[in-house]
């Protein structure tokens, strides 16, 4: 018998009966912990540049389950949200 709170469907969708929340799979399969290789391509970045960004403060340090180093892909997510747009992001060819 299914949750009254969250139902999935078959893409493996899963929304809340009320409506408040969607949320959708990610085109591969990606688990919440994420390795260092895996975090950098997540963000779309190489592996020496996103430890420049860990380095700098930009991007989550990895929390230690044993001996493994994982990233949080929803602290991922917050520090990817929270980048800025750049200084051409607001340009365009008609802006002269």
């Amino acid at each position: 018998m299914p949750n009254r709170d969250s139902q999935h469907d078959r893409a493996g969708q899963s929304r809340r009966s009320e409506g408040a929340e969607v949320t959708r799979p990610l085109p591969f399969d990606c688990p919440r912990g994420l390795n260092r290789v895996q975090a950098a391509a997540y963000v779309g970045v190489s592996p020496t540049t996103f430890d420049r960004l860990v380095a700098e403060g930009v991007m989550p340090r990895a929390k230690e389950i044993g001996a493994r180093r994982v990233y949080d892909r929803a602290q991922l997510d917050q520090a990817f949200d929270a980048l800025g747009e750049g200084a051409e992001a607001g340009r365009n060819d008609w802006d002269g």
